[in-house]
């Protein structure tokens, strides 16, 4: 199985939401998530403790899933902010299994 795996941050969210979204994401069938910690040279009390959130979901995940995964990001987007993408993790293959 082929696998979409994706890293996405908002600089200024707080670790407690970062974990709130994890949680909201994991209840989608499939789909996965990891925090991972901030990687900032100089220690900065405005940045979150987590650098990004990373998301894994097998590439033919139904169309209603990827939607539930779309709105649950919308929501807190428009609350904290806009989400930013790493390119270079963004649709990694992976024909590991989790």
């Amino acid at each position: 199985m082929t696998y979409k795996e994706y890293d996405i941050q908002c600089p200024t969210l707080p670790l407690a939401v970062y974990r709130e979204i994890a949680a909201h994401l994991q209840q989608v069938d499939r789909v996965e998530t990891e925090l991972l910690p901030q990687d900032a040279e100089q220690f900065d009390y405005s940045l979150s403790q987590i650098g990004w959130l990373r998301i894994r979901h097998p590439q033919d995940l139904p169309h209603a899933d990827q939607e539930r995964i779309d709105q649950i990001l919308n929501f807190y987007a428009q609350r904290f902010g806009d989400w930013i993408s790493r390119p270079d993790a963004e649709s990694a293959p992976s024909s590991a299994a989790p």
